[in-house]
């Protein structure tokens, strides 16, 4: 079942938040991305402070007393009309993430339901997603879930001896 966080989950939230950055660890071929002994306290305090800056929510999935995954979403845009650009309010889920042992069985896509949910409650006409370019799993996740690829960044790394 969803539920929309509150306190008493805090510990949980923050499993998944070093649960999310190991596994992006995991996946970067250049291995700039870490996991410091300071990144579980600073990481989460980090995200409820985007979540009251930009009027975020963060829903849980829990089953059986125990949380199985989280969305957090903000708003950060408001409609945008200038020379180069022109784009109407859009969302962005800053964090989806699913307790490995509880994968494949439709807890993302019933929390990227419920997020998405909010942001078009709030307005919203779009919802952006960051993806980490090496997470194929997630790539293919958001692509079924009809969300396309926007921006892509590529990079070339000097092995300069």
């Amino acid at each position: 079942m969803i539920i929309e966080y509150e306190e008493k989950y805090i510990e949980e939230v923050k499993d998944l938040l070093v649960e999310l950055q190991e596994y992006i660890v995991d996946l970067d071929k250049e291995k700039y991305n870490i996991i410091t002994e300071e990144y579980r306290e600073l990481y989460f305090k980090e995200k409820m402070e985007e979540m009251e800056k930009y009027n975020g929510k963060i829903y849980l999935y829990e089953e059986n007393g125990k949380i199985l995954g989280l969305v957090m979403g903000v708003i950060t845009n408001e409609d945008t009309d200038i020379y180069d650009f022109k784009a109407p309010k859009r969302g962005r889920v800053t964090e989806l993430i699913v307790d490995k042992n509880a994968r494949l069985n439709g807890i993302g896509n019933r929390l990227l339901d419920k997020i998405e949910e909010y942001l078009k409650s709030e307005g919203c006409k779009a919802i952006l997603i960051e993806v980490f370019g090496y997470n194929e799993n997630a790539l293919k996740f958001y692509d079924k879930n009809g969300y396309r690829t926007r921006l892509v960044d590529v990079i070339k790394v000097f092995n300069d001896k």
